[in-house]
């Protein structure tokens, strides 16, 4: 087999990233991970931040504004164009069917998929049952919110964006009680002890969340192999589980859904799911044994089958 050409300081390889401080400590990660598997210098790897649609957009909720789209239309046009040549995304954020000229070459070993309860100063609650009658826990997730409102239908769920620091700001601000962050996420950025893990069987996370992906173009065959090496094939194979069963249900950013699979001690992984109505109040849940995407299609369908009116409206779209 030929030797894959490495970059080299003169040639380096150009790392598209989004320019928030967590994509950053992402692809810094990425850039770490290739460096260590190909004994790279430093100097060949180019970190290049550009601006995202969604990240300058901060007073609607994604769904108005166009989706997930907002999170990888630069980085996608940028690596169409040959102005990078990978792209490091967070893979809860990246749409479910992706443009054929792009492939996932990698993911990095996910890391703690939980939800973190994070709460204003002088409230003291380490989970959601803990906050007081009407608090305001904002999020601009459909599934956070769905899921609040099913264990608290008396919490209200304004809407948050922002990147962390931006919610963080405005949770001190005191414009919301509470609000739910990625524990991965507070992790990349160093900010270990900031709020109180959720257990996973109290808020199922979303698909894909603590895993970072990394792409290429479809016909760059010496960048997919570099990026091959630092694949975690566990990881990979659970979150394309989760990715199935979301393409399956046929939501968009307004379907409450999560997902979550995980290797159990007998070598089997397990995809647990859950598909919610807005407010929460009716849901479905189910779980399977996953040997291949059909396993997770089939979980999808039949979530749909069982699902009351109100929870299958926001799917099959």
């Amino acid at each position: 087999m030929a030797s894959i050409p490495l970059p080299t300081p003169a040639n380096p390889l150009r790392i598209g990233t989004r320019a928030s401080p967590l994509a950053l400590a992402q692809a810094h990660l990425a850039a770490a991970a290739l460096t260590k598997a190909h004994g790279l210098d430093p100097a060949a790897l180019e970190i290049v931040p550009m601006t995202a649609t969604g990240d300058r957009i901060q007073d609607r909720a994604l769904a108005e504004v166009g989706g997930k789209a907002l999170w990888t239309r630069e980085l996608d046009a940028a690596l169409d164009a040959g102005d990078i040549d990978i792209a490091v995304h967070s893979l809860k954020d990246v749409e479910t069917l992706r443009d054929p000229r792009f492939v996932l070459g990698a993911m990095l070993e996910r890391a703690d998929p939980r939800d973190r309860l994070v709460v204003r100063d002088g409230l003291d609650a380490a989970t959601i049952a803990d906050l007081p009658h009407g608090a305001k826990l904002g999020t601009s997730s459909p599934r956070r919110a769905a899921q609040v409102r099913r264990l608290r239908p008396d919490l209200v769920t304004p809407l948050l964006r922002g990147n962390v620091q931006t919610r963080l700001a405005k949770l001190e601000a005191g414009e919301v009680d509470a609000t739910l962050l990625a524990a991965a996420g507070l992790d990349r950025l160093e900010m270990y002890t900031i709020g109180r893990a959720q257990p996973i069987g109290l808020l199922l996370p979303a698909a894909s969340q603590g895993a970072i992906g990394i792409e290429c173009r479809n016909d760059d065959a010496a960048t997919f192999g570099l990026l091959r090496a630092i694949d975690h094939a566990p990881t990979h194979r659970a979150v394309a589980a989760e990715r199935a069963l979301l393409a399956a249900l046929g939501g968009d950013c307004r379907s409450p859904v999560a997902a979550h699979a995980h290797w159990r001690d007998d070598g089997t992984l397990r995809l647990d799911a859950e598909i919610y109505s807005d407010d929460g109040a009716e849901h479905v849940a189910g779980h399977a044994t996953i040997t291949g995407e059909r396993d997770a299609e089939a979980l999808a369908h039949r979530l749909l089958a069982e699902a009351p009116d109100a929870v299958r409206r926001l799917f099959m779209a």
